[in-house]
């Protein structure tokens, strides 16, 4: 093959391979670019509530905080609720993810519940008294995210009545009910030292009584 004609194949090559790549490049690029901006948003929103509170968060503000022209933020969210409630939406995702992290663990399935019941303990504790939170508190990503935690919460204590660590007179649906409920006083709780004892408590509720 001549030196001309390898280069025309060559470049041709390389021309087909550019134009198949750089769509692709150029679509995560932007996806990457737009989450990053969304991210910035609900992080804004978030830091401007905690200081001002949510009655006096505006659209300008969030612009200018999260760094973007309003033009650009109404492409993203059509008012301030809107990005309130993607805020929570994110939140509530963010805590679920890691409450599958604790249900993942590896040990004995009482070992695995208390990781769970600390996670979400924890994290009820941490959001005491947000007004974001207060505001989206009936939303329907939280009904589907108190289901899951349910689910896995009444896995957990399945697995644990089957090895004889927990107890089997009441359903784990029931079992895990009563763990959701009892732990959402950590919200209320005055330290992590009393959220630490509230974990205890409701877990010694758990096990399953020596014959």
């Amino acid at each position: 093959m001549s030196t001309s004609l390898c280069y025309k194949v060559s470049t041709m090559l390389c021309y087909k391979v550019s134009t198949t790549l750089a769509p692709k490049l150029w679509t995560e690029d932007l996806e990457s670019h737009r989450r990053d901006v969304r991210g910035a948003i609900l992080d804004a929103a978030a830091a401007l509530v905690a200081e001002h509170g949510l009655a006096s968060v505006t659209m300008s503000d969030l612009a200018k905080s999260a760094g973007i022209g309003r033009a650009t933020l109404y492409k993203y969210f059509s008012d301030v609720n809107a990005v309130f409630a993607a805020w929570h939406e994110r939140s509530v995702a963010s805590h679920l993810a890691e409450l599958l992290a604790a249900h993942a663990r590896p040990g004995a399935p009482a070992v695995r519940l208390e990781a769970i019941l600390e996670t979400y303990a924890r994290l009820a504790h941490a959001h005491h008294g947000s007004e974001l939170v207060a505001l989206m508190s009936g939303g329907e990503h939280v009904a589907r995210g108190y289901a899951k935690l349910t689910e896995l919460v009444a896995e957990v204590i399945a697995e644990g009545a089957a090895a004889g660590e927990l107890r089997d007179d009441v359903t784990p649906a029931e079992l895990a009910s009563f763990c959701i409920h009892a732990l959402g006083a950590a919200a209320s709780a005055p330290s992590r030292a009393a959220v630490r004892r509230l974990v205890a408590v409701t877990l010694a509720g758990l096990r399953r009584a020596k014959r």
